[in-house]
Parts: structure tokens; sequence; C-alpha cells
């Protein structure tokens, strides 16, 4: 079995692909965002909702970006907490300041 360095070192990690959301609500938000696109589709001529649709893909380009950017910002401050955490544990058994 590969150590998670080597996954990740190999792109066989990838979070973005594993990450459902477990809240409740979601589906139900889904449902009703699909529902919402059929009733544009109807109601619109199909070059304006091909434009509706090229719009909330550029949103969903621009969510995804955030999103990264969270995640890496997360993944950051824990590092560094871990890090303060190392300090303090050295300072707590060794007596160093």
């Amino acid at each position: 079995m590969k150590s998670f360095l080597e996954a990740l070192y190999y792109g066989e990690i990838h979070p973005e692909e594993n990450i459902v959301s477990r809240d409740p609500e979601y589906r139900r938000i889904s449902r009703k965002v699909s529902e919402a696109m059929g009733m544009w589709k109807e109601k619109l001529s199909t070059d304006d909702f091909d434009q509706l649709e090229i719009m909330l893909d550029l949103r969903s380009q621009t969510e995804s970006l955030h999103v990264t950017a969270t995640f890496a910002n997360g993944f950051q401050l824990g590092a560094l907490m871990m890090i303060d955490i190392y300090a303090a544990k050295e300072q707590l058994l060794y007596g160093l300041k």
C-alpha cells in the first residue's frame, strides 16, 4: 500500500472528487436548482438559455477557485497550528523559552 505522500506525488489524491455534502439541505437545494433550470429552459429562447448557462458556468468556476483557496488556507492554518503545538510541547517538556 502506498503512503499518503506517494499517492499525492502520483496524483492519486483528488479531494474535490470525494467531497459530497452531508447536509440534509444539499439534495433539496440541488433539486430546486434543477427544477429552476428546467423552468428557465422552457421560458427563454435557446440563445438566451445558452447565455444563462455560460454565466452559470463562469459563476461555478469562480466558486471552484474560491473553494480551492479556502482549502489551501485551511490546510496552511492547520499546519501552523501543529507547529505552534509542537513548539509548546518542546517548551513544556524541556523548559525551553
